[in-house]
């Protein structure tokens, strides 16, 4: 290897090891609480050295959004060659879940560090766009299919995201505990599957 292929490398090590260590430290004091100070101090790094990679926390921060987006997208385009938009439209929901499951930091970070809308007009949240548009282009192809007749399909998507949130987010922050003798997978997939009959009716 030459000397400019293991430079390359040694600054790519250093940007995910700083990106690895921002985490943590995110999820610990969120967005407000937490400094380039303190991610340094978190990866045994000097504080003035992070600015060759990064610009400030919340140019971390934005990095992070886009690699849990990224992962997630790559998760949902599997279902492209699924023809029936509704069983794809399901399909997702269940991705979504199981992302939540095995990405718990990251799926923390992508939705539940609040982050200050400066930082979101800078390109924090908008990350999410792509995403969002993904389902609602399912949701136009189910009513051209006869499905949700009637529905504003932006506020119809908004409602389907809010429930499979809503069910990632109790899992996510712990908070399932009060159904005694039921597990978070359980509850997890036995819910979304409530909530897919319920689409199934309309």
């Amino acid at each position: 290897m030459g000397i400019a292929e293991r430079k390359l490398e040694e600054k790519q090590e250093m940007h995910e090891r700083i990106l690895n260590g921002a985490r943590k430290i995110f999820l610990a004091k969120g967005y407000e609480q937490a400094s380039m100070r303190n991610i340094a101090s978190e990866i045994n790094y000097s504080p003035g050295s992070l600015y060759f990679y990064f610009k400030d926390k919340g140019e971390i921060f934005q990095e992070l959004h886009k690699e849990g987006f990224r992962l997630l997208l790559s998760q949902m385009r599997v279902l492209e060659k699924v023809a029936d938009p509704f069983e794809r439209l399901k399909a997702m929901g269940r991705i979504f879940i199981q992302f939540a499951q095995e990405n718990k930091d990251y799926y923390n970070l992508m939705f539940m560090v609040e982050e200050p809308a400066k930082s979101q007009q800078s390109g924090g949240f908008q990350i999410a766009q792509e995403a969002i548009n993904h389902l609602l282009n399912v949701v136009k192809e189910c009513q051209a299919k006869g499905r949700f007749s009637g529905m504003d399909p932006e506020y119809f998507a908004f409602m389907i995201l809010s429930v499979t949130h809503g069910i990632c987010a109790l899992f996510c922050k712990d908070r399932t505990s009060s159904f005694i003798g039921k597990t978070n997978e359980e509850l997890m997939q036995n819910g979304y599957e409530c909530f897919v009959a319920l689409l199934e009716k309309s």
